[in-house]
């Protein structure tokens, strides 16, 4: 059965380093045997789709490839149409109230607890705020993910230990769920 995925990839085309032209990625997917592969802005996010392997086996065989061709590691986390749907079906705040620059969704490559973020004193930093859902945390930052200290503490690599976790805007979680429709 073919599924419709998003690869989302971390920490590329950023500041000058780590450059992966889009236009590069969807020919090495496409060599990869996937199916419809369009690409999204130039901040990482691919749609194909695919027949064989799961988000796990597909993310490492695309992480692979690109380490090979591009000579350095991105981590990769892929998720099917129905995960991306869910996500922003589900979000905990009044996204259709906000500005889509003041919500943001970080996808974790595993399940995060919220023993996890223990240590974080929530009522320091309000109005920002943010809440966990399936493999991923809503931020919500209402003036802007660079001007947020939230966004920062939980950026951390102690915070992240052992996860891939990358982050996509209101707009971007909306735009891929589209994409991946059937």
């Amino acid at each position: 059965m073919t599924t419709t995925y998003a690869a989302l990839l971390r920490g590329i085309n950023v500041g000058g380093s780590r450059k992966v032209p889009m236009a590069d990625l969807r020919t090495l997917m496409t060599g990869l045997g996937y199916d419809g592969v369009r690409t999204y802005l130039q901040s990482g996010q691919a749609v194909f789709s695919s027949d064989h392997g799961d988000e796990e086996s597909l993310a490492a065989e695309l992480a692979q490839a690109i380490r090979k061709h591009f000579g350095f590691d991105v981590d990769v986390i892929v998720r099917d149409h129905a995960y991306l749907r869910a996500i922003a079906d589900n979000c905990p705040f009044p996204a259709a109230d906000l500005e889509p620059k003041q919500l943001h969704v970080t996808y974790f490559s595993a399940p995060v607890e919220e023993e996890r973020f223990a240590e974080i004193d929530r009522a320091a930093y309000l109005p920002e705020e943010f809440r966990l859902g399936d493999r991923a945390l809503y931020l919500y930052a209402p003036n802007g993910l660079g001007r947020s200290k939230l966004a920062e503490i939980l950026s951390r690599p102690r915070i992240n230990k052992g996860l891939i976790a990358t982050s996509r805007n209101w707009n971007t979680v909306l735009k891929l769920a589209e994409m991946t429709e059937g």
